[in-house]
């Protein structure tokens, strides 16, 4: 069970060791901004391009907009130039309202849900019955967004 953001950014970290040391070749980030994800952590960072160096790798990131998230973690957003490739970003289509959890899962087993930001609960479980449901929701999340929060500025 988490209970501080410590616990949510050490469950973070410790999912992205899973994801390699598994081979999991899908990971799905959902947060309404990602505000509070440790995405300016260096040692998060490499784990994260160790990862997605694996062959057919694929990071989503699903969020209400990315602004506070540019703003926050710029050492995330000029990383990520690298990344485009195998990073994607997603964001409700213009007029469509969506809830998003702030979740992490991948294909298989790994999920982690914060259910309470102000207090910090959540639970970081390798549960395969957990992470159906939210396979279907996420497929179903994306077909009502659009791409955005481009890696370069249009024409560069």
């Amino acid at each position: 069970a988490l209970r501080s953001m410590a616990d949510f950014h050490d469950a973070l970290r410790w999912s992205l060791e899973y994801a390699g040391a598994n081979r999991s070749r899908q990971l799905t980030w959902l947060d309404p901004d990602f505000a509070i994800w440790p995405l300016d952590d260096g040692a998060l960072l490499q784990s994260l391009a160790t990862w997605l160096a694996l062959p057919k790798r694929r990071l989503t990131l699903v969020a209400y907009g990315f602004d506070e998230l540019a703003r926050r973690c710029p050492r995330f957003v000029r990383w990520r130039r690298d990344w485009t490739h195998a990073i994607e970003a997603w964001s409700p289509s213009e007029g469509v309202e969506l809830r998003l959890p702030t979740l992490a899962v991948d294909e298989g087993r790994l999920c982690l849900q914060l259910f309470d930001r102000l207090q910090w609960r959540g639970r970081l479980a390798l549960d395969e019955a957990a992470v159906q449901p939210w396979k279907g929701e996420c497929d179903a999340l994306l077909q009502r967004c659009e791409a955005t929060f481009a890696a370069r500025p249009l024409g560069l």
